[in-house]
């Protein structure tokens, strides 16, 4: 019998519908195979073992009716990152500052896939309120890439990356505030879609950059990640930061890529990148133009302050938004004689070393007499940054670039590091800040057979596009069928 792990979300859809296998057994392999390697890889802090099995039998139930036949993901077995809400199940952020907490409520993107008949398996690992690029920043533990335990999965959604890539399901959920789907998606080998600022309602994601988080989806294929992106996608009266833009069908077809004008920029070809990274993008960007793909060299002249305009913007809103975790409202409390003191011993005590430094960073560019000098000059350069972005859409349809630097590193070797650590988001950053979406695709391994990525960025609202780019490229290319042995 066919392992059903081993089946994309496609090929799991098409094996329900066609009766070769029921929910139950579908979810029940899952559950299996996290149990019998989930140690290893860390991916989970929360698998919802009886309530997946039992929204499974309940989606074989309804698989009869009319009722049932209308849900496109009726059965399948998904992952969230534990920064959005899901009602009943806890929801800690990789903190311990929410240690305990259970939500009342679940968060649209999450809805939205509850509703097609997603089950829920479980909450995967994150750094500590999404802050970081390893997931090693999380208070419950490192999670570890599937490809080579001693390495990151990227971060910060480096639990929903390594619980595709080693089949525990076939999609997850994760957000991306500075690269933190497209980078553990390279890191893992899999295909990772950050969606364009708004396109998602964020209601339910628990904020740490707001104008900057976006909710993205991680699957094995384009093709599953298009069913992901068109399902949660769309207005939500729950968010006033969602866009009222219409949601693509989205058709796959052999010449999505025929007269595409590609742009390549050279800022994102630096000195100091993994040699092997630059052979393998510009090997596929290659493989884009025997497609049809017209490629151009094109420049983002403010690229190389993306870096500190982010670690200037997005800590300064993360002190803001982490303000409310002040152990009155939410999680543990650690007493003390006077109010002061509970507020200082308890984030003292319950926040870690890479949260509490973007919380002072953020404060300090906050402050009286640094505003104007830190915060608000870093704004502008973002507006210089999305101008460039804009420029260069004039004259391509998407861009194609690294999504890292590097393949994945060993664990505990930039830890100690923040700018190294930093430094690994150097291209996937500028998006963000533009607010426009970005995709990332596996295009081949290095010498110690850890996966490379590919990313194409976009404009504003054109998903479709870069799905649809990626899908041809799939086509021709096996990268993405390559699996870790775990």
């Amino acid at each position: 019998m066919t392992d059903l792990t081993s089946l994309t979300l496609t090929e799991m859809q098409n094996g329900l519908n066609k009766g070769e296998f029921s929910s139950r057994e579908l979810v029940k392999a899952a559950l299996e195979r996290v149990e019998s390697s989930g140690v290893k890889t860390h991916a989970f802090l929360h698998v919802a073992k009886e309530s997946a099995l039992k929204q499974a039998d309940d989606a074989d139930k309804q698989r009869t009716t009319n009722d049932g036949r209308q849900k496109p993901l009726l059965g399948i077995p998904v992952a969230i990152k534990d920064v959005l809400t899901v009602e009943g199940l806890p929801c800690t952020c990789g903190s311990k500052i929410l240690e305990g907490y259970i939500p009342p409520f679940t968060a649209t993107s999450v809805k939205r896939l509850r509703d097609a008949g997603a089950v829920i398996v479980g909450k995967t690992n994150t750094d500590e309120f999404a802050m970081g690029s390893s997931t090693e920043h999380s208070a419950y533990g490192v999670t570890k890439n599937p490809w080579d335990l001693t390495r990151v999965p990227g971060g910060s959604s480096g639990g929903s990356a390594a619980a595709v890539a080693a089949r525990y399901v076939p999609a997850a959920l994760g957000t991306d505030t500075g690269g933190s789907v497209r980078q553990p998606a390279s890191l893992c080998g899999i295909t990772g879609l950050k969606t364009t600022y708004g396109r998602v309602s964020r209601y339910g994601l628990v904020a740490f950059g707001s104008s900057l988080d976006t909710v993205g989806a991680l699957g094995r294929t384009a093709q599953d990640v298009a069913q992901i992106f068109s399902i949660m996608a769309g207005r939500d009266p729950l968010d006033a930061t969602s866009a009222d833009q219409p949601v693509p069908q989205i058709q796959f077809d052999g010449d999505a890529v025929r007269g595409l004008k590609i742009g390549v920029p050279k800022e994102y070809f630096i000195k100091g990148i993994q040699p092997e990274v630059e052979e393998k993008t510009r090997a596929a960007i290659q493989q884009l133009k025997d497609l049809g793909a017209e490629i151009r060299e094109i420049s983002l002249p403010h690229t190389e302050y993306a870096l500190p305009v982010y670690y200037i913007i997005a800590p300064a809103e993360a002190s803001a938004n982490l303000a409310r975790y002040d152990g009155i409202r939410y999680g543990p409390r650690v007493d003390a004689d006077n109010l002061w003191d509970v507020f200082f011993k308890t984030r003292g005590s319950k926040f870690g070393p890479e949260v509490t430094r973007r919380i002072m960073i953020g404060t300090y560019a906050l402050s009286a007499g640094y505003y104007d000098a830190y915060y608000g000059q870093a704004q502008k350069v973002r507006t210089l940054i999305k101008r460039d972005f804009e420029a260069a859409f004039r004259e391509v349809d998407l861009i194609a670039a690294p999504t890292a630097p590097e393949t994945a590193f060993k664990i505990g070797e930039h830890i100690n590091d923040p700018i190294a650590m930093y430094l690994e988001d150097v291209f996937t950053l500028p998006a963000n800040l533009a607010g426009v979406p970005g995709i990332s695709v596996n295009c081949g391994f290095d010498k110690n057979n850890l996966p490379v990525g590919l990313q194409l960025i976009g404009p504003h609202f054109r998903e479709d596009l870069l799905l649809r780019v990626a899908h041809a490229y799939q086509q021709v290319t096996d990268w993405h069928k390559k699996a870790p042995s775990l």
